[in-house]
């Protein structure tokens, strides 16, 4: 090993020992947040793309879990920024966490997915660019996401919260 490969794996080792610092700090905030309000949930923790990220499931199946949901997962986004403030506190560095909650989110990211790939190739067959609905920042990067995958471009427009993805033609 070169010394430049040697600072990069020690690099590599430190980010993922402060993202695993992140989800062990998130985790504890959460299950203090499921103790006070009596809610049942197990903690799951994992290191994904750069970002610790923290889902609450239940063995049960139990819908008491939607209720940290959300309509429209507006209850989910403000408990990933509260506890993304539990992080900071601790750590004094600012958290990029994901939050996921009775896997509301990685539903989300599948439906996002076929809308993004869909959108792409409306845009191919007409040539025309696709606006979409207003999105938060983790829908339109999904979205992104897939319109990159489908080999197109997108551009993000407009203000918060009213940002929203143009799919570009080629």
């Amino acid at each position: 090993m070169t010394e430049g490969t040697t600072a990069a794996a020690a690099e590599g080792a430190d980010t993922l020992t402060r993202l695993e610092q992140e989800g062990e700090i998130a985790a504890d905030y959460l299950e203090g947040l499921l103790d006070i309000a009596d809610l049942d949930g197990d903690i799951d923790m994992d290191v994904e793309a750069d970002r610790a990220s923290v889902s609450i499931i239940s063995d049960t199946g139990s819908r008491d879990l939607q209720k940290l949901v959300g309509r429209d997962g507006e209850v989910l986004e403000a408990l990933q920024e509260l506890t993304r403030l539990a992080v900071h506190r601790e750590t004094g560095d600012r958290s990029r966490l994901m939050l996921d909650i009775a896997g509301y989110r990685a539903k989300k990211r599948t439906e996002l997915s076929e809308l993004g790939a869909k959108a792409a190739a409306d845009a191919k067959n007409s040539g025309k660019a696709v606006r979409l609905d207003p999105m938060t920042p983790f829908e339109r990067k999904v979205v992104h996401d897939a319109v990159k995958a489908a080999g197109l471009r997108s551009e993000s427009e407009g203000e918060e919260p009213q940002r929203f993805v143009v799919v570009l033609p080629a």
